[in-house]
């Protein structure tokens, strides 16, 4: 564990929860270490034992725990992450997870969502972060990805998303290509964030004077 998780827990008394942590804990595969974690509060756990949700360096881990013993729990590895939400309320939080349910690295494709209430604040907080650091991280290495496979679709043209980029053909290396199809392909690209809109403004351009 990191240090703020292992003060958190060291100063936890309550039994229940360093159960739950305990669980969570025997999910954790070599190398890999809780960075954060965030339990629900008593209020919204009257019907059930409370759910506990955590952020290790790999993945992040929903634990939800039955009410005669045992747990479920939902994991989603940053790879696969989507987008991270949370509203805090007067008695607790809410966090949200969407992940893609495709293969490692997808730009679209089905996903599914975890909803998580009643969480604590401050411990919700920590383990949003460190989701929305994660969700950035893996943002960029999709979008360089897009990037490559665009490059690979386009003869091996260096698609870098740079101003300079507006110079070169968008599909089939050859310039004599449809302008309609090149337009198409600069509206996909800025559609899926690889480029940015003063780039498709540029690239446009270039494609209608070219006409």
């Amino acid at each position: 564990m990191t240090d703020n998780a292992e003060t958190s827990l060291a100063t936890n008394d309550d039994p229940g929860v360093r159960r739950a942590v305990a669980q969570l804990l025997s999910l954790l595969v070599p190398n890999e270490k809780l960075e954060a974690y965030a339990v629900q509060r008593r209020l919204f756990a009257l019907t059930h034992r409370r759910t506990l949700v955590a952020a290790t360096t790999g993945r992040f881990i929903g634990v939800t725990r039955g009410l005669f013993g045992g747990f479920d729990p939902q994991v989603v590895r940053w790879q696969d992450l989507k987008e991270v939400g949370i509203r805090v309320g007067v008695f607790g939080a809410e966090l949200t997870v969407t992940a893609f349910t495709s293969p490692d690295l997808a730009v679209t494709g089905q996903t599914r969502v975890l909803q998580f209430t009643g969480l604590r604040k401050g411990e919700a907080e920590s383990v949003y972060r460190i989701c929305q650091a994660q969700d950035q991280a893996w943002r960029e290495k999709r979008r360089v990805r897009e990037l490559e496979e665009l490059r690979a679709k386009s003869g091996g043209v260096q698609l870098d998303a740079s101003p300079a980029s507006a110079n070169l053909p968008l599909g089939g290396g050859s310039t004599m290509e449809d302008p309609a199809v090149r337009l198409q392909r600069a509206k996909d690209m800025l559609d899926k964030g690889l480029i940015s809109d003063s780039e498709y403004e540029s690239m446009k351009a270039r494609i209608i004077s070219s006409l």
